[in-house]
């Protein structure tokens, strides 16, 4: 067992080794297997399956057969994806039969992993997916550090996909449906102002800003009161002062702040580049 799971670690190369007999596959040779026989991994961590992509595969595949085979495993009398979800997805479109296939000798709290390992060498997954697998096999008692090993990443890598997880659920399908990147999806997650975030998110999608002007944009401005630590005091704000924050935070979908002694007081409105000081100036001016 421990030879298998250092294995997986190596790619899916190490699922169909040469002698010794001690290799994970049992039955090196592809075989033909009734499409209708196979099931899909249901811990399979690539979530979507472009629909356009699996048309252009299947006409491939009614042209030319599948050229590489998926690799199963044995669950009583049928059999599991291991590694080739998308091949027999477009198989079963183009109307094949039988489709070829290795039959690997794994055990099911290792399928994740194997299925894994591929759609990393592939890069089929996006950042959004590889998070949830990483979950996943944590959930399974592994440590970010043995994940890591497990497919040949570094801990922080998987420290970082899994903080993506942080994000409201409307960021990380911006994510899987490719409106975000990655790279912005983890530029968001500095900004700790759901408000602000929510904004530069919206920047982004209607200006195609880039990692380095949405991290630019993200970073504190100055004059913020903080502690020690660099996180924002607690103020107790008078009722109504609060909810005409609230209000002008909303109109301006920017940060707001109001500080008001006896009579006297002022307002700030945080922008966040000239553009953004042009957006704000024009609401404050009537203009939009």
């Amino acid at each position: 067992m421990s030879n298998r799971r250092s294995a997986l670690g190596r790619g899916i190369g190490a699922l169909i080794p040469t002698p010794p007999p001690s290799a994970v596959v049992t039955e090196p040779a592809p075989t033909s297997i009734p499409v209708a026989a196979i099931d899909p991994n249901p811990e399979q961590p690539r979530r979507r399956f472009a629909a356009d992509e699996l048309e252009r595969l299947a006409d491939s595949i009614r042209q030319h057969g599948v050229l590489q085979p998926i690799v199963v495993r044995r669950v009583g009398e049928r059999y599991e994806i291991l590694v080739g979800e998308r091949r027999w997805r477009a198989s079963r479109a183009a109307g094949l039969e039988t489709i070829p296939a290795v039959v690997a000798d794994v055990d099911g709290d290792d399928r994740l992993a194997v299925a894994l390992v591929e759609n990393i060498q592939r890069h089929d997954l996006n950042a959004i997916e590889l998070a949830h697998a990483f979950r996943a096999l944590g959930e399974q008692g592994l440590t970010q550090e043995e994940i890591g090993r497990r497919v040949s990443l570094d801990r922080s890598t998987v420290a970082n996909h899994l903080r993506l997880l942080e994000l409201p659920r409307s960021f990380q399908e911006d994510v899987e449906e490719g409106r975000l990147s990655a790279g912005h999806a983890k530029a968001l997650l500095q900004v700790s102002n759901p408000e602000q975030r929510r904004h530069l998110r919206d920047r982004v999608l209607r200006d195609g800003l880039s990692v380095r002007a949405l991290e630019q944009l993200g970073r504190p401005g100055p004059g913020r009161p903080t502690t020690k630590r660099g996180t924002r005091r607690a103020l107790t704000v008078d009722p109504d002062i609060q909810r005409l924050t609230d209000q002008l935070r909303q109109r301006f979908q920017t940060s707001v702040k109001i500080s008001a002694v006896a009579r006297r007081g002022r307002i700030e409105i945080e922008f966040f580049g000239a553009e953004d000081l042009q957006r704000v100036s024009a609401l404050l001016l009537g203009d939009v």
